[in-house]
């Protein structure tokens, strides 16, 4: 273990030392090809960090303070059988257009890319997808960005010579994505992607933990189904039970998410799925444990 991956799991045990035995498990379980990733990941992010005058400790309290967030609606889930979030409006006023909420909570998520293993375990199937499918791929496009991370491994796959765009209806996320990325020829839009009409369709589409965002997935399907080329892949990645500030949609099981797919008129080529704790389905299912899914789709 590096000794900056040392001192952020030190000093995420230190707050909350149940969780930091979790994150040393997860850890643990990871390959050796995790540790050269991650290396590079925490090199570059740290100095990310420093351009802006931050310390990985800054990040490490973002960590926490999204964690707190999460262990809140964790609650307020069990106890309600919902999420606490219902409409895309609310959402928007409360998170997205709120720099200072934005902030912690995306450098919290990239920070749960290394350190959660069912977050780590979709990171990989994105590369190894697109690294499969990358010679018939001219253009990019990825819907909410986030933290940058995702769109940065797509340049770093298919080259810089590429056609990239996104868009994110979230100044900060967008400037997050800057601040990663450096400077590279990508075209950047704040703008809700029902609203987007270009010229030209996509021969790829990511969208990464969206679609739990908005209170009708199954019309976001068909609306990105209408930017992709014939021959398109769209990669998706939404979560069940997951309950968080911003999420609105509630797959309950992978079925509730195979359904939306199929009725918005597209077939599975490949997918993964990964819980956020070391259960059986059968304890998943029963206690109602977060999963991952991600898939490698294209239109029937």
């Amino acid at each position: 273990m590096s000794l900056l991956l040392n001192y952020i799991i030190d000093k995420i045990s230190a707050a909350n030392a149940l969780h930091g035995k979790k994150l040393k498990k997860n850890i643990a379980s990871f390959d050796s090809s995790y540790y050269e990733r991650v290396n590079a990941f925490l090199s570059k992010y740290e100095l990310m960090l420093q351009k802006n005058d931050k310390t990985i400790d800054f990040a490490i309290d973002c960590y926490l303070q999204m964690l707190a967030d999460v262990n809140y609606e964790t609650v307020q889930f069990v106890r309600t059988g919902r999420y606490s979030s219902h409409s895309f409006e609310d959402v928007r006023k409360k998170v997205y257009s709120n720099p200072e909420v934005m902030t912690y909570y995306m450098h919290g998520l990239m920070l749960s890319q290394f350190l959660w293993a069912h977050h780590y375990k979709i990171l990989e199937a994105f590369i190894e997808n697109l690294s499969r499918h990358h010679s018939n791929i001219n253009n990019y496009l990825e819907i909410g960005g986030g933290h940058g991370l995702y769109l940065s491994e797509a340049i770093r796959i298919l080259g810089p010579d590429k056609d990239y765009t996104l868009i994110d209806i979230s100044p900060s996320s967008i400037e997050m994505t800057k601040e990663w990325l450096g400077n590279t020829n990508v075209n950047y839009l704040i703008q809700d992607v029902f609203d987007y009409n270009p010229k030209n369709k996509f021969d790829f589409i990511s969208m990464g933990e969206v679609l739990e965002h908005v209170e009708n997935p199954k019309a976001l399907l068909i609306k990105v189904s209408s930017l992709l080329t014939e021959n398109g892949y769209l990669w998706i990645t939404t979560p069940t039970n997951a309950p968080a500030i911003d999420h609105i949609y509630l797959f309950r099981n992978t079925n509730d998410i195979h359904q939306v797919i199929t009725e918005a008129g597209f077939d599975i080529i490949e997918k993964t799925t990964a819980y956020a704790e070391d259960v059986s389905d059968e304890v998943a299912e029963k206690f109602k444990v977060s999963m991952m899914y991600a898939a490698l789709l294209k239109k029937h």
